[in-house]
């Protein structure tokens, strides 16, 4: 007899939310005050042109899945972070991670325009 758990999926060890999670904008359902036909995040990403928001509301409307979204959509990094399981610690690491990635970013982009690499970079929490 063959095992049963040899044919483990890629989402085997991931809570059944993440697993079911939209990977597509247009897989979201709900938020069409948001998502619908000439509504603001519809627009953003139709124009590929990502605005400043934020996401609040109560758990499990869909918040993290259109941040996921709209990092994927604009080519953005995303740094999760629970309000509940979150101190001031791990927010200090983001921000680290965040400054890190945005100074490897501006470096690579200014050796391959052959530019002086600037001093003192500084990332923003936003949301």
């Amino acid at each position: 007899m063959t095992d049963l758990f040899a044919q483990a999926t890629p989402h085997q060890h991931s809570p059944l939310a993440e697993a079911l999670r939209p990977k597509m904008l247009d897989e979201v359902i709900g938020q069409s005050h948001l998502l619908g036909e000439g509504k603001p995040l519809r627009l953003a990403f139709q124009s590929g042109k990502p605005h400043s928001m934020i996401f609040w509301g109560p758990p499990g409307v869909g918040k993290t899945t259109l941040a996921r979204l709209t990092a994927t959509a604009f080519d953005c990094a995303f740094i999760a972070l629970s309000a509940v399981f979150s101190g001031v610690k791990d927010i200090r690491a983001a921000m680290e991670q965040a400054q890190r990635m945005v100074a490897d970013a501006i470096a690579a982009a200014a050796r391959d325009m052959d530019l002086p690499i600037p001093e003192g970079m500084l990332a923003e929490l936003t949301g």
